[in-house]
């Protein structure tokens, strides 16, 4: 027999309980433990996949290659890289002056890529909201629709591409085929590969690409805006412009804020649509960047000029990263 005999001294404070057992009674029972908590390191532990993976595609060739541009990397040493002479800052002053044609064309090509990049950002995006327009109401067929609009997104890369390459042909290809046979637009075939029309080639290439992002971003969007909002604003009166303006880019700023930091990186640093398209062979009307990173680092094998090119790249980029943020975010806790 177990008792809980509680006593209280005068001037004493009274203890909070004492237990007596009973001579030849059972055993008292064992306080419970409380349960022990998750180990806290197990986040961690789950983490260390992702971070080596990081380590070892982007942080340590990042790192590489910030310490081959202050060096005289050339083909002469790339089977021991620690005999190649320390360039101090003599790459990047080369690749900054715009007096000399590495520092000329890099501007050129800057330029080029600065031109490519606000035209394809401003109709990926434009196509894209009027494509999410058009199908945010339901109709019949609506999923069909959505489907194949995206497809240009789902398809691999290369293949498109090359499907666009065989397309721009001047003698063999499709769209000359259609301008100068049936549309009579044109009286000989131009050429889409070479000259002045290669930029308009890979501008609409890489937007016929990217707006389905653009339509697939603010579709999801959309669908958190509540029917209610329309209906009040269609009974003040609000047409479909109206509608647009007040309600649905508003309700859509905070996915805009991101598809437009996307989008302009994505277009900025592609690499793969104007290689695949263009070859070795660029012209100089679109000569991006990447692609003129490129052909300095592996058509002249200097790695050391490249190098510091690919730095001045990514610098530019993060300056204009962080003032895009603290520009949409100046009015939150946030910026």
């Amino acid at each position: 027999m177990v008792d809980a005999v509680k006593a209280k001294v005068p001037g004493e404070p009274a203890p909070v309980s004492s237990v007596v057992t009973v001579p030849g009674g059972p055993a008292p029972a064992k306080p419970v433990r409380p349960r022990k908590r998750r180990r806290q390191w197990l986040p961690y532990v789950l983490l260390i996949p992702a971070i080596v993976m990081e380590l070892m595609i982007h942080i340590i060739p990042m790192l590489i290659g910030v310490m081959m541009s202050f060096f005289k990397m050339t083909q002469l040493y790339l089977g021991n890289w620690r005999q190649a002479p320390f360039a101090h800052l003599d790459n990047y002053r080369l690749a900054m002056n715009i007096n000399q044609p590495a520092g000329k064309a890099l501007l050129h090509s800057f330029v080029v890529t600065i031109a490519f990049t606000v035209i394809v950002l401003a109709l990926s995006w434009s196509l894209g909201l009027f494509a999410a327009v058009l199908t945010q109401r339901p109709f019949r067929g609506r999923g069909i629709v959505r489907t194949l609009l995206l497809i240009p997104f789902a398809l691999p890369i290369f293949a498109s591409v090359i499907t666009w390459n065989f397309m721009a042909q001047r003698d063999t290809g499709v769209i000359n085929h259609v301008l100068v046979n049936q549309l009579h637009l044109t009286a000989g075939n131009p050429f889409w590969l070479i000259g002045g029309n290669s930029f308009i080639t890979i501008t609409l290439v890489v937007i016929w690409r990217t707006w389905p992002f653009a339509f697939l971003m603010m579709s999801a969007g959309m669908q958190s805006i509540p029917a209610d909002v329309y209906e009040a604003a269609l009974l003040d009166g609000a047409g479909i412009l109206t509608q647009l303006r007040r309600v649905t880019l508003p309700m859509l700023a905070p996915v805009n804020r991101v598809l437009v930091l996307v989008l302009f990186l994505w277009t900025f640093n592609d690499f793969t649509t104007p290689y695949t398209l263009f070859g070795d062979t660029t012209p100089a009307q679109a000569d991006l960047i990447s692609i003129h990173i490129y052909q300095n680092s592996f058509g002249t094998w200097n790695f050391g000029t490249g190098s510091a090119m690919s730095v001045l790249l990514l610098l530019f980029l993060m300056v204009v990263t962080g003032l895009y943020l603290v520009f949409v975010n100046r009015r939150t806790d946030s910026a």
